[in-house]
């Protein structure tokens, strides 16, 4: 039986083979074709609709306040959307910085500063790369 703490673990680790290719492989056919198949991303939706329509009806709270946020992430079930959640668009963002960078001949090293902070902070990783692409117009 698929436990959540097994699609957990599942979910977390098929995104680190991209994430390692486009850090240290980006240009190599595989890392591109990987890129824009958008496999990885649409398996990770895949799993996120079925436990959101299996799971969030169910769920207590919503997300009209704050505190209603906070019941509604005291589920596995629900933690766990939000993870795939959190690991899908980070995938994404990390993708279209990778393919944005190579397209405006951004150097590789500065990008995987880029990379590693959409990879473990989302949007930090994301503004770092936007701040980069200002400098780059300059």
């Amino acid at each position: 039986n698929m436990t959540p703490s097994i699609v957990f673990s599942i979910c977390s680790t098929i995104v680190l083979p991209q994430w390692l290719l486009m850090i240290v492989a980006p240009k190599w056919k595989w890392t591109q074709k990987l890129i824009r198949s958008y496999i990885i991303p649409v398996s990770l939706a895949i799993v996120y609709a079925i436990y959101t329509v299996k799971g969030l009806p169910n769920a207590n709270g919503g997300f009209d306040s704050l505190e209603n946020v906070m019941k509604l992430f005291t589920s596995q079930e629900a933690v766990l959307i939000g993870w795939i959640h959190y690991l899908a668009f980070d995938l994404l963002i990390g993708s279209w910085v990778l393919l944005t960078a190579q397209k405006k001949q951004i150097h590789h090293g500065l990008v995987i500063p880029c990379l590693i902070g959409c990879f473990m902070l989302g949007p930090v990783g994301f503004l770092l790369f936007w701040v980069i692409c200002r400098f780059k117009k300059i």
